[in-house]
């Protein structure tokens, strides 16, 4: 009885799996935000950070940046009209990809994962100097949660903080 137990006890230790799990984490706070046009407008919505072979593409709703100042931060759930997506190439990408008229076909997207939910947070503050009057955008990223759906991967990174600070006129 002895030996049966002790069988079915290594028995049920391992038999227990904890599975392939990998804590993925989407690191992009060190790397410069980047646009397409020479300048940001209020008009602008598309804004990225690449790093090597991985993009992050936060795009904003028509609208989300207005030259004015705010009253500290304004919230911008993730929806459908404020998208955040992470992207990994097959090969080292550049910001063409993003902003030629017409599409470059490499390097291709080997993996592209959408945030479920999160918070933008903007901050628009107003430089003033001399008769110009600038607006400066802090864009942060809060409670952001990825869900990878081709392996249903939860990817919570609550360290992705700072998206970038961006400037109108």
């Amino acid at each position: 009885m002895k030996n049966l137990l002790t069988f079915l006890l290594c028995l049920t230790l391992y038999s227990c799996d904890d599975g392939d799990l990998t804590i993925e984490t989407i690191d992009f706070d060190d790397i410069a935000i980047d646009y397409c046009d020479t300048s940001v407008t209020t008009s602008t919505t598309l804004f990225f950070k690449i790093n090597g072979n991985e993009a992050l593409i936060l795009t904003l709703a028509s609208g989300t940046l207005k030259n004015e100042a705010s009253d500290g931060e304004v919230e911008y759930p993730i929806s459908n009209s404020t998208t955040l997506t992470y992207r990994d190439f097959s090969d080292d990408v550049s910001s063409d990809y993003f902003c030629d008229l017409i599409p470059t076909t490499e390097p291709t997207v080997v993996e592209e994962i959408e945030a479920e939910s999160g918070l933008v947070l903007i901050t628009s503050t107003a430089v003033v100097d001399g008769d110009t009057t600038t607006y400066e955008h802090t864009i942060r990223l809060s409670e952001i949660t990825f869900i990878n759906a081709s392996n249903n991967q939860r990817i919570t990174d609550l360290s992705i903080n700072d998206f970038g600070t961006v400037t109108t006129n």
